[in-house]
């Protein structure tokens, strides 16, 4: 089912900017799949946070978590790789991305229930408690699960085509092989030290070596979502994803 799912994802995808007046430019989509029993799943209760949901806590017969991430071009990345806010082209990838993984996300569990498999759809962002700022499911550990990377210094996931793009997930009852997770590397800092630059990408003292102020990090956020308002819900930044080496693809190949 997995070769399925994935022309699937990517033939919505085409059809989606066909049909809509799309300015973000994306590359073809990456396709993760992980055992809802997988045990890394229990332990994001600890590296996450206590509240962190199992895919058994969302659907109780849950057997598969389908992880996809849609990758910006680098047109996209480079509008965003300069400054201090976010550029407008990037927050307007970052809203039309939602939207699109919100459809997607509905298209994939109208075609699973048509073969009578149950489903649960996660919004693709702000499905997060406002004062701590975690999350209860992270799209991200999902697709580490899956398969799909590793994470970075930045606290982002690598993966075959970098940083720079958007997560989503949802979990079904279908019985679907596991992505194999490889030990292959995707940071290079964790490879070899040789690289920080998301850090010094930051300018807003958020990101450190040994640290990360999701607290500072999520101003920065708002302060950008008040800036394009008018696009709808864009409280994102991105500085320290863009213009550095894991952009747009695992750069320890």
């Amino acid at each position: 089912m997995q070769d399925e799912i994935n022309d699937l994802v990517i033939g919505f995808i085409e059809d989606y900017k066909l049909r809509h007046s799309i300015q973000t430019k994306w590359r073809d989509p990456l396709l993760g799949f992980a055992n809802a029993k997988d045990p890394i799943f229990q332990q994001l209760k600890q590296v996450v946070d206590e509240d962190h949901k199992l895919p058994q806590e969302m659907l109780e017969n849950a057997n598969s978590v389908i992880s996809f991430f849609i990758p910006f071009n680098d047109g996209v990345v480079l509008s965003n790789s300069n400054g201090i806010n976010a550029s407008e082209k990037w927050a307007i990838a970052y809203v039309e991305t939602n939207k699109v993984i919100t459809e997607l996300s509905k298209f994939l569990t109208n075609f699973l229930k048509d073969k009578k498999y149950n489903c649960v759809e996660i919004a693709p962002t702000h499905n997060f408690d406002k004062k701590k700022l975690k999350s209860y499911w992270s799209h991200k550990h999902a697709a580490y699960v899956a398969g799909l990377g590793k994470f970075g210094l930045h606290k982002m996931l690598i993966t075959e085509k970098g940083c720079c793009g958007r997560l989503g997930s949802l979990i079904t009852s279908a019985i679907i092989d596991a992505t194999e997770r490889n030990e292959d590397n995707y940071c290079l800092y964790f490879q070899d030290g040789s690289c920080t630059q998301c850090v010094d990408r930051c300018s807003f003292d958020a990101l450190h070596i040994d640290s990360f102020d999701r607290h500072k990090c999520y101003e920065i956020c708002l302060r950008n979502g008040q800036l394009y308002s008018n696009l709808g819900k864009s409280d994102m930044c991105g500085k320290c994803a863009c213009g550095i080496p894991c952009s747009l693809k695992n750069p320890c190949k």
